[in-house]
């Protein structure tokens, strides 16, 4: 009825409750909204956990999202980086890349050490070395369109942007599922794969 998107909405929200710089309390905030006014397909409080595990375990210098959407999830990787880390994270919608600019700047992280990049991720990942540095990903977080899952991981490593050891991880492979790119994680031979079971958002 507003006019006003949905995302813009939620950043509204927190840029009246949030407190600036503090990336957990952005989250927080993010959540309380999501709980109590409207829906968001934010990874949540609760893969939120496993996402930071993972990620406290093998401490990554170089972290790539494909899917920021409003941000929630970068904020996430971001607060959870270990020191002289650097994430680059690719959004394809430009009205959701710019709400997640600002909630990314509002939790406090600059440009060294979170790149928000736009664009389709096809055509990003492939320029990713010379255009933006990135030599090689030490973990990467899909969470974009689950049909997409398996044509960029198989972008990635034609690109060889994987360092040896990398951690994939990968939303919503179950529901509402990505087969195609779960069968080849499986079977292909490159990798250990494990499933982490969760309730959905919110």
């Amino acid at each position: 009825l507003t006019g006003v998107p949905r995302e813009q909405r939620a950043f509204q929200y927190l840029l009246a409750h949030a407190i600036p710089g503090d990336p957990r309390h952005v989250l927080q905030t993010f959540d309380q909204w999501c709980h109590r006014c409207e829906h968001l397909s934010c990874v949540g409080p609760v893969k939120g956990r496993i996402v930071e595990r993972l990620l406290y375990e093998r401490a990554p210098l170089r972290v790539l999202e494909l899917g920021t959407y409003c941000g929630y999830g970068t904020v996430l990787l971001a607060q959870a980086l270990p020191p002289g880390a650097r994430l680059y994270t690719v959004e394809l919608d430009p009205c959701h890349a710019a709400v997640a600019e600002k909630v990314i700047r509002l939790a406090g992280f600059d440009e060294q050490t979170v790149e928000l990049i736009v664009g389709p991720s096809e055509e990003v990942i492939p320029q990713l070395r010379e255009r933006h540095g990135l030599a090689q990903a030490d973990f990467v977080f899909m969470d974009h369109r689950k049909r997409r899952y398996l044509r960029d991981l198989r972008l990635l490593e034609s690109h060889r942007l994987l360092a040896a050891g990398a951690t994939v991880l990968a939303d919503n492979v179950l529901f509402p599922g990505a087969p195609h790119f779960l069968q080849y994680a499986k079977t292909c031979g490159k990798y250990r794969c494990r499933v982490h079971r969760a309730s959905l958002e919110y």
